[in-house]
Order: structure tokens, then C-alpha cells, then sequence
């Protein structure tokens, strides 16, 4: 069967996500969970706005979900330990004649970290899989969806931090990775890149995820988180990417044109050096949702997503609240592509 996955910007037919369940991402306060839940309900109703919205609720919050979420909504339940469903979801892909199926990748807490559960986590993939309806594509790739992006023309961009974590999948080669892509979503040229952003590669991070460093915009062109700022440790982490890419190209042999996308002014938080980033923007039929701070770069950000997505409305949600959690818009989001038509 002759797979390829889509890029970002292709037709969608809905938009998955999952709703925060009682763990670090809800928290252990009532502000707390009311931050958690206000802020993923926004994402959806900010999604809801373009496209059809499943969202996957713990039993144990079905009271909850009703009172954040509208009828705009589509609900199921199922059990979770997180809410991260670009992580613990399928990935979804094109078979040859245009149908759709979906990848359902091993999930193990983002290399079988101390502090995070996935038993639960681990198994909605293929529950997603089942109700979208699609046939499954197995594999015992550790991975997730935050550390792929792809052009829908073959190339693929990775970091080496992640797919050959020892933690994820020891003894596994470049050239075993790039097989079972090549075999599950169709890539036929990934670009490595060294590493991701620093506070994601500390200890609750993801160890480097691609969708807060780099993505692709439109073939040949990708688009670069940047700090300019010195005194940030991704001044030199953001020179490193950029040098990788220059002597890269995608899967048709182009080198990069190179999009830099400032970081935001904002540097730290009360946890340290932050990686916030308006990389992690998910793309919709007819829109953007993006990420934003409360940031002077707020602004810039939306304006750099509106010409690299010309004829899209680009709708901000303020995305703190997930990256104090881990992760951002793009993090809580996965798409489902529309067949394809002959």
C-alpha cells in the first residue's frame, strides 16, 4: 500500500483532541483545573470555528467537560492520563487510492520518563483509529506526533534527540527510523535536525520535540523558531538549527528558504529559561489557531503566520497555561484529513 502522509495545510475533516484529566496538566487546585480546562476548551471552540472537533474525555470528567465544552463539540469518553493528543494520538495518512488511514505508534511517555503515566495514554491511539473509522497501520515505532512534520510530498523533519532516544527506541539506527517512516507515512527524505528547544529537553520536557523548533509552511520553505535574544540559551540552540537546515534540502532536492519566526521577548518564567513558541500553531480549513503570550511579539507572530498562510484567518488563543504544562496549541490538537478525490 502506497502511504503518504499530508502536510499540515491540506483538507481536514476534524480536528481530535482530549480533555485535561485529574494529573500535572489539570493541576490540584481549582484555579488551577479551571485554567487547564478553560484553556483546551478555548483551543476547541477556537477550532470549532473552521471544522468539526472530537474531544476524548475522562470518565472522571464528563461533569467538568459539560460545563467548559458547547454542543459544538463532539464528545466520547474514554479513560486518560494525559491531554496531549498530538502525542497519544494516530497519525493520520493517505493509502494509495486516496482513502484514509491512520499510524498508531507506541506510546511510552516521551521515552518512559519518571514522572509520566501512559498506561491509559497508550491505548487511544488505536481507540481513535476505531472511532474515525479508518484501518490502522501498526507500528512498534516509539514516537509521537509532535516530533514528526512533513511536507506531503516525502520529506520529512525530525530531531535526533527524539526518534533515537535510548528511551524510546534503543539500538535503533537512523536508517531503522527512516524505513519504518517511509513504510508508515510515506516519507522518502527526512532532514535530522541536532536537537530542540532547551527547556524542552530538560527533564518534564518532550527531550526535543520538532513542532516548537521548525515546520514546514509550503513546499520548500520552512518556517525557524528564533531567539535573538543572548542571554537565552536558544540564541545558539536557534544558530544550530539554522545551520543544519542551510546545508539540507526536502525530498525534491530544494534547499530551505528559511523563515525566521522571533521568539517571543518573554525569557523566563518562575520555572526558568522558557521555549515558548509560535511554531506550535495548528493549521485548519480556512485558518490558524496560533499561540499567544501576552507578548510584544504577539503581533509579528500573527502577521508572519498570515503571509506564510496567505487566505487564512489566524485566530490567537493564549497559550501559557499549556506551555506551563508542557506543550502548546499544536501539542493538544491532531488533524484528520479529508479522502482524497480522483
Amino acid at each position: 500500500m502506497d502511504i503518504r502522509m499530508p502536510a499540515e495545510w491540506a483538507p481536514q475533516e476534524r480536528i481530535w483532541m482530549a480533555f485535561p484529566s485529574a494529573g500535572y496538566s489539570l493541576g490540584d487546585t481549582e484555579q488551577a483545573r479551571h485554567e487547564a480546562r478553560s484553556t483546551w476548551a478555548a483551543v476547541a471552540h477556537a477550532v470549532a470555528e473552521f471544522e468539526p472537533v472530537t474531544m476524548v474525555v475522562d470518565p472522571g470528567e464528563r461533569t467538568a467537560a459539560a460545563r467548559y465544552l458547547s454542543a459544538s463539540i463532539d464528545v466520547i469518553e474514554a479513560p486518560l492520563n494525559d491531554a496531549w493528543m498530538r502525542d497519544i494520538g494516530p497519525t493520520f495518512v493517505h493509502a494509495s487510492d486516496g482513502s484514509v488511514a491512520a499510524v498508531d505508534w507506541v506510546f511510552n511517555g516521551w521515552g518512559a520518563q519518571d514522572w509520566a503515566q501512559w498506561d491509559r495514554d497508550a491505548t487511544i491511539g488505536r481507540l481513535v483509529v476505531e472511532v474515525a473509522g479508518v484501518p490502522v497501520i501498526a507500528s512498534d515505532l516509539v514516537n509521537e506526533g509532535g516530533g514528526i512534520h512533513v511536507d506531503g510530498e516525502g520529506t520529512v523533519l525530525l530531531t535526533e534527540t527524539v526518534q533515537l532516544d535510548p528511551g524510546r527506541n534503543p539500538g535503533r539506527s537512523r536508517q531503522d527510523v527512516e524505513a519504518e517512516l517511509a513504510r508508515t507515512i510515506g516519507s522518502t527524505h527526512a532532514v535530522w535536525l541536532p536537537c530542540g528547544l532547551t527547556r524542552d529537553s530538560e527533564r518534564f520536557g518532550t527531550r526535543g520535540h520538532i513542532d516548537i523548533v521548525a515546520t514546514i509552511t509550503a513546499p520548500g520553505r520552512v518556517l525557524l523558531h528564533t531567539q535573538r535574544d543572548a542571554s537565552h540559551p536558544d540564541y545558539q540552540v536557534s544558530r544550530t538549527l539554522r545551520a543544519a537546515l542551510e546545508t539540507s534540502h526536502d525530498a525534491a532536492g530544494r534547499s530551505w528558504e528559511i523563515v525566521e519566526m522571533p521568539a517571543p521577548a518573554t525569557l523566563t518564567d518562575d520555572e526558568g529559561y522558557v521555549d515558548y513558541s509560535y511554531i506550535n500553531h495548528l493549521v485548519v480549513n480556512g485558518g490558524v489557531i496560533a499561540c499567544s503570550f501576552g507578548d510584544a511579539h504577539d503581533r509579528d507572530a500573527v502577521a508572519i503566520l498570515a503571509e506564510q498562510y496567505p487566505g487564512r484567518k489566524v485566530v490567537s488563543v493564549d497559550a501559557r497555561p499549556l506551555f506551563a504544562r508542557g506543550g502548546g496549541v499544536h501539542c493538544i490538537t491532531q488533524q484528520q484529513p479529508v479522502p482524497l478525490r480522483g
